[in-house]
C-alpha cells in the first residue's frame, strides 16, 4: 500500500512546534551565565565544511521532542548540533522547539555541560523511575541515536566523549582533549583563550587543519586587521612611489646641470655645443 500525501502519519497527526510549550512552569528556560557563554562559543564555531549553512541547525536549552508516542515528553540538552536539516523552521521561521517527528533529523551531536548536581544524569547513571520519562541517556543512546554525545565539565576541564558504537554508546580514550569527527569534517577540543572578554578554557570546534574555528569577533578583528595593513601597504607603495619620482627628478636636473657645465666649458674652447 503507498501513502498519499494526506495519509495519516507522526509528521501529520502529531502536535507540531506551535502545539506543544517551549518551556514549562518547573523549568527556568534561563541557563547561567557560563553556560550561555559557552553555548554561544559552540554555535559561533559550529561551521561544517561540508555542509552549507542553511542546512545546519544549532540550539542551546531548547526543548527537543522524541517520542510519537508521548508527545509531551522532551529533553533539553545544553547544546545540539544537527546537519542535514533547515536552519529555519520550515525554511522561513525561527524554532520554538524540536520536534522530531516533524523535522524527521536527529542532532548530530549533543553537549551537557556538567552542573552541580547533573553529572549522574549526564553521564547515565541514574535510573528510570516506573512510568516515567526515559533517562537523558537513553534518549540520546537509544532513541534518538545522536552519534556524538559530549560531556564537559567546565569547572575541572574534564571532557568526555562518547560515539554511537551499534546501538550503544561507547567512551573515547582521549589522548588529548580533542575529538574528531569526520562526517563533518569538525573537532570538538579545549581552546585556552579569551572569548566575550573572559580568559578561561573554552569548548571550541576546529578544522581538519588542526586550527580552531574564528569566532564572528575574531573575523572582524582578521578582516580589520587586514584592512590596515593593505593600507599601510599602500601608502608605503605610494611613499616608495613619491621616492622614485623625485629621485628620478633629482636625478634629470643633476644631468641637465652636467650638460650645462660642458656647454659652458666647450663655449670657452671656442666650440658651439650646439654644432656638434
Amino acid at each position: 500500500m503507498y501513502q498519499t500525501e494526506h495519509s495519516p502519519t507522526p509528521k501529520n497527526v502529531l502536535p507540531t512546534m506551535y502545539d506543544l510549550p517551549s518551556e514549562h512552569p518547573e523549568d527556568s528556560g534561563l541557563p547561567d551565565l557560563y553556560h550561555l557563554w559557552q553555548s554561544r562559543c559552540l554555535e559561533y564555531t559550529f561551521c561544517p565544511s561540508n555542509y552549507p549553512i542553511e542546512l545546519v541547525f544549532v540550539a542551546s536549552d531548547l526543548n527537543l521532542y522524541f517520542d510519537v508516542r508521548h508527545t509531551q515528553w522532551y529533553k533539553r540538552p545544553d547544546w545540539f548540533g544537527a546537519v542535514g536539516v533547515d536552519r529555519l523552521y520550515r525554511k522561513q521561521e525561527l524554532r520554538k522547539s524540536y520536534v522530531i517527528w516533524q523535522e524527521e533529523v536527529s542532532p548530530f551531536v549533543v553537549v551537557e555541560l556538567v552542573s552541580p548536581g547533573t553529572e549522574n544524569e549526564d553521564l547515565g547513571q541514574t535510573v528510570r523511575g516506573l512510568g516515567q520519562p526515559p533517562t537523558k541517556w537513553q534518549v540520546y543512546e537509544q532513541i534518538l541515536r545522536v552519534p556524538y554525545y559530549i560531556v564537559f565539565d567546565g569547572a575541572t576541564n574534564n571532557l568526555r566523549a562518547f560515539v554511537l558504537t551499534g546501538d550503544r554508546y561507547e567512551e573515547l580514550i582521549l589522548a588529548e582533549p580533542r575529538v574528531w569527527m569526520p562526517e563533518i569534517e569538525l573537532g570538538l577540543g579545549i581552546w585556552q583563550g579569551a572569548f566575550e572578554g573572559l580568559e578561561r578554557s573554552w569548548l571550541r570546534w576546529y578544522d581538519a587543519n588542526g586550527n580552531w574555528v574564528q569566532t564572528p569577533t575574531e573575523q572582524q578583528r582578521q578582516q580589520k586587521e587586514l584592512a590596515q595593513q593593505q593600507t599601510e601597504q599602500q601608502r608605503q607603495q605610494k611613499e616608495l612611489a613619491q621616492q622614485q619620482a623625485e629621485l628620478a627628478q633629482q636625478r634629470a636636473e643633476l644631468a641637465q646641470q652636467r650638460a650645462e657645465r660642458l656647454a659652458e666649458r666647450l663655449r670657452a674652447m671656442g666650440i658651439d655645443p650646439d654644432e656638434l
